[in-house]
């Protein structure tokens, strides 16, 4: 679906379907509580920025602008995190309160889609808040971080994919995307001593979570010849920075 532009301000209705879960049992205790279906995803028309460059840090211009007041949950003015989209006296959920929303949430079965509307002005906030959108649909003890993680990356590249052509996504810079998300993954599981299942991330298993409605050699077809187009890079090194999740210790 491609979006609505109205003055200065993109409305997109990105598909977030249901995605199956890919990790062992016991990783949530209430696996897709919430059925996802859609997440409204608004961005200023003068300003896209689709450069990949997933290190782990806090994204900016990202934020979650609640649709009413929900007292229950850590609050910010929105428009001190989203620029160009005419915010005012908005308010969104906090950016470092993610983990107490996923917990809020599920305690009181309230469904993200009727609270939120996800503000991104660029491809890596954009992963994020799609990655987020997956916590928020399934709860955890957040005991196994490397994989709860794990299905989050999965969820929010399989959305990413099927609503690619919605977001102006190129399939290049959807790989390079999911070469950064896996990076990232394999330093969680080497922090936590875990073996990495190097299959994990293959772009085809991904790319049909979602039902996608061509075939895997035609996703994969254009996958081939956008890459042909870019100039490759090489995932940048996480190891010294900051890297997004809740605490074990919380």
């Amino acid at each position: 679906m491609r979006g609505a532009a109205k003055g200065r301000v993109r409305t997109v209705h990105l598909r977030t379907p249901p995605v199956s879960c890919v990790v062992p049992p016991g990783v949530f205790d209430a696996f897709g509580w919430c059925a996802s279906d859609a997440l409204e995803w608004r961005r200023p028309t003068t300003r896209w920025e689709c450069e990949p460059s997933l290190d782990g840090s806090n994204p900016a211009g990202m934020v979650f602008v609640m649709r009413e007041p929900c007292e229950f949950l850590p609050r910010e003015l929105a428009r001190l995190h989203a620029f160009g989209l005419g915010l005012e006296s908005e308010e969104a959920l906090a950016p470092w309160a993610i983990d107490d929303a996923t917990d809020l949430l599920y305690e009181r079965r309230a469904c993200p889609g009727e609270c939120f509307w996800l503000a991104a002005d660029n491809i890596n906030s954009l992963f994020w808040g799609l990655h987020d959108w997956a916590h928020f649909h399934s709860h955890g003890a957040f005991q196994q971080r490397a994989w709860t993680e794990l299905q989050c990356d999965i969820s929010a590249l399989a959305w990413l994919w099927a609503n690619r052509h919605a977001a102006d996504v190129a399939s290049a810079v959807w790989d390079r995307m999911r070469s950064g998300a896996e990076s990232l993954s394999r330093e969680r599981f080497r922090g936590e001593g875990l073996a990495f299942d190097e299959a994990a991330f293959r772009p085809e298993p991904i790319m049909s979570l979602v039902g996608s409605r061509e075939s895997d050699g035609a996703a994969l077809d254009e996958l081939l010849q956008d890459s042909q187009s870019v100039e490759p890079r090489h995932p940048a090194h996480v190891e010294d920075r900051f890297e997004r999740g809740r605490s074990v210790d919380k």
